[in-house]
């Protein structure tokens, strides 16, 4: 390769280099520390923060609910809005399954989990939600549990970062290879440690 040609892919893979570890800097850092966390997720104290509301459903707004036994449908406009008013719940668009006589709502929530009960025959709500702490908040950010579409794309778009940052790092290293003669025998290492980890001790 020419002395040009090799200046100038430098400086791409420089640049593309840089600007994959910019973008993929924090998340990286919260991933490898929610990795460790996950691994020790058993050692780790946690005391669930549990939250109760009761309500009731007014008999006007009651009368108004679709008949809807057996069957998974949002909840209607007005019943959110009733719920967001009075109980400051934001529920949103999602399923809930309706039976004869109950109404119940799974709202599963990134560090924990919460569930909604409405009762179609006297209007009675109740509404749990349980907090397991910011550890297991983020140990779920990392899994992508019920976290949602936007947090799913960030995930996406974090890993193609982090790919780049990675070939990009390979190639730099093939092209500073000749003047560092540990390179490869550092990158043959990082990828037999891991591969005999699980062939030796992962059954």
């Amino acid at each position: 390769m020419k002395a040009s040609q090799r200046a100038f892919w430098l400086r791409q893979l420089h640049q593309w280099h840089w600007i994959s570890a910019a973008l993929s800097l924090v998340g990286m850092l919260v991933f490898a520390v929610t990795g460790v966390t996950l691994n020790h997720a058993a050692d780790i104290p946690a005391t669930p923060q549990v939250t109760t509301l009761e309500g009731e459903v007014p008999q006007t707004l009651l009368a108004t609910l679709p008949e809807a036994g057996g069957e998974t449908l949002p909840l209607p406009d007005d019943l959110r809005a009733w719920l967001g008013t009075e109980m400051d719940l934001e529920v949103g668009p999602r399923p809930a399954e309706w039976s004869a006589d109950e109404i119940y709502l799974a709202l599963p929530r990134p560090g924990g989990d919460a569930w909604l009960s409405i009762d179609l025959v006297t209007g009675g709500v109740l509404y749990e939600a349980t907090f397991r702490g910011w550890v297991s908040y983020f140990n779920d950010l990392h899994k992508g549990r019920d976290t949602g579409t936007a947090w799913r794309w960030f995930i996406d778009i974090f890993a193609g970062a982090c790919v780049i940052f990675c070939v990009t790092g390979l190639i730099l290293l093939q092209f500073h290879a000749a003047r560092r003669p540990s390179t490869w025998p550092m990158v043959g290492f990082g990828f037999i440690a891991p591969l005999l980890l699980v062939i030796l001790f992962i059954h």
